[in-house]
């Protein structure tokens, strides 16, 4: 099973492909390289020494936003990104958060799924809030409360 470790410079070329191709609209060059922005909790998913996947998250007074997460394409179908949130959330549980919250787009339904599975509950939405090929769509909110 690949581990997590935390994203170093040394990711983040690799990070940079897989959001790249990962994503609809991939975040900014800048926003991959920011490994210490306010709360920082950024981790690598390594297998045999190569970056599978990865997510970038922030902790704030014990309630964690997943901000981005991916696997790499190439490696998608194999159950790296439920071992990617399972191992997230057990993180979680071990640094005594409270609860992690998440935002997905509403065409997303492989990713709902997942998070549906690991134990998150949809709260609310935003209306309108990411950008589409042909205009825009909504964010469901998801969260998932800590043991």
């Amino acid at each position: 099973m690949p581990d997590l470790v935390p994203l170093a410079p040394s990711h983040l070329e690799k990070v940079w492909q897989i959001e790249s191709k990962a994503h609809s609209h991939p975040w900014k060059r800048s926003m991959i390289d920011d490994l210490a922005s306010r709360g920082a909790m950024h981790f690598a998913f390594v297998q045999d020494d190569q970056v599978v996947g990865y997510f970038y998250a922030q902790n704030i007074v014990g309630e964690v936003t997943l901000l981005n997460v991916a696997i790499d394409p190439q490696c998608q179908g194999q159950g790296l990104g439920s071992k990617l949130v399972e191992g997230f959330i057990e993180m979680c549980e071990q640094k005594g958060i409270d609860s992690i919250w998440l935002e997905v787009r509403e065409s997303n339904q492989i990713a709902q799924s997942l998070y549906l599975n690991a134990g998150f509950n949809e709260v609310d939405r935003r209306n309108n809030y990411y950008p589409t090929a042909g205009g825009r769509e909504d964010a469901i909110i998801m969260s998932y409360l800590c043991l």
